[in-house]
């Protein structure tokens, strides 16, 4: 990656709710300024953006601007405008970890690639980086919620998006456990963590502290680190790190009001979204090194599951963020085969399948696309690596 001129110029991927509000964020900044924005959407259509900076193609962007932020949460939009950034040398920063865990590995090795802080995964991995500096050791990358409802309903959902100005896909993945599924596969495939036997665990308790005892015991068995959640009113919507030090540092700590030990609580209760791509932008741009990615060779995946039975015939416009498919943190390995939730789109199932099953590729017909071109070269990385580790 070459020096990038200054100002530079920062190309934008999506016109939602992300994509405008870290438009407005930019005004003011003397380091970069947006020189496109890239929109699927009639011109006519988009509020909070310039029309002149408007693009359709990912080649048009990409003359514009010297690097891109994608954050338009379509796979198999993303996938594309990717590729032609990294074919073009550009760099690129990301809000977009349904990309990631679904064709983010594809890229790997053709250029700078990296999610951004801001979203859990990017925070946590920025978080990683100050405890580890710290000399801690992480036993746990954890998310938090208030709330999750597998089966939440379409009025429920349609009340929500509503009052948070959010889509109804958006708020129904959050709500089902799909994002945080997917938040949690990027972390433990970017810093070379696990997951708990048979998925993540995401124990409910009252307190943060009682959810990172439960989960260092579910690490334990794993040999650790993991990935994981936890469902507590203690700490909504933030990240956590329970991680051990030095015995010899146990007095210190416990007068830093962190506890006896020897498992330590680092917790941020917040992430700030848009507002802190402009930390990861600057660090790609100075000092040319991602946050986080997704690895060459996963080892987690997010398997597509039936919320509900499903017949042949039946199509799926959107599995993420539906009332068709949900998605769960999986080892790849050990479900080779599997429908990858960010792949589920206009896809046709091809036989019955019950509410509850893991679907596998074989049982939709989905359309040719560079998304599953990229997902089936992944998954030959997945059983090559596999064979030899037999």
């Amino acid at each position: 990656m070459n020096d990038l001129p200054f100002p530079f110029r920062v190309g934008v991927s999506g016109t939602g709710f992300i994509a405008r509000g870290f438009i407005a964020a930019t005004q003011g900044r003397s380091d970069y300024r947006i020189s496109a924005v890239l929109t699927r959407r009639p011109p006519i259509s988009v509020t909070g953006v310039p029309p002149e900076l408007l693009v359709r193609t990912p080649e048009e962007l990409a003359e514009h601007c010297d690097l891109i932020v994608e954050c338009s949460g379509d796979v198999l939009h993303a996938t594309e405008v990717i590729d032609a950034a990294l074919r073009a040398g550009l760099p690129v920063v990301t809000m977009n970890s349904e990309f990631h865990v679904t064709t983010g590995s594809w890229f790997s090795g053709r250029g700078l690639l990296t999610e951004a802080e801001g979203d859990q995964s990017g925070s946590l991995a920025a978080l990683a980086e100050e405890v580890q500096a710290m000399g801690f050791t992480p036993l746990i990358y954890g998310n938090t919620k208030r709330y999750l409802n597998t089966h939440p309903s379409p009025e429920e959902m349609e009340h929500w998006a509503s009052q948070q100005g959010i889509s109804l896909d958006q708020v129904t993945a959050f709500t089902d456990g799909t994002k945080v599924h997917i938040e949690q596969a990027l972390v433990a495939n970017g810093l070379h963590a696990d997951i708990a036997e048979g998925g993540l665990a995401g124990p409910r308790t009252d307190t943060l502290r009682q959810a990172a005892d439960v989960l260092a015991e579910h690490a334990l068995v794993t040999g650790g680190p993991i990935a994981d959640y936890a469902i507590t009113p203690e700490c909504p919507g933030g990240i956590f790190i329970a991680a051990t030090h030095a015995a010899i540092h146990a007095p210190a700590l416990q007068y830093f009001k962190m506890g006896p030990g020897p498992l330590y609580v680092i917790q941020r209760p917040h992430h700030l979204c848009f507002l802190e791509i402009a930390k990861t932008i600057r660090r790609v741009a100075f000092e040319k090194r991602p946050l986080l990615n997704n690895g060459p060779v996963p080892r987690i995946s997010v398997a597509a599951i039936a919320k509900r039975d499903l017949k042949p015939g039946e199509r799926i416009p959107r599995g993420l963020g539906s009332f068709t498919l949900r998605g769960e943190c999986v080892r790849a390995a050990e479900h080779l085969g599997h429908l990858p939730i960010g792949l589920a789109q206009n896809a046709r199932v091809c036989r019955p399948i019950k509410a509850g099953e893991i679907i596998d590729m074989a049982d939709v017909a989905l359309p040719d696309s560079l998304a599953l071109t990229a997902w089936r070269e992944i998954e030959c990385r997945i059983r090559s690596a596999r064979s030899l580790s037999h």
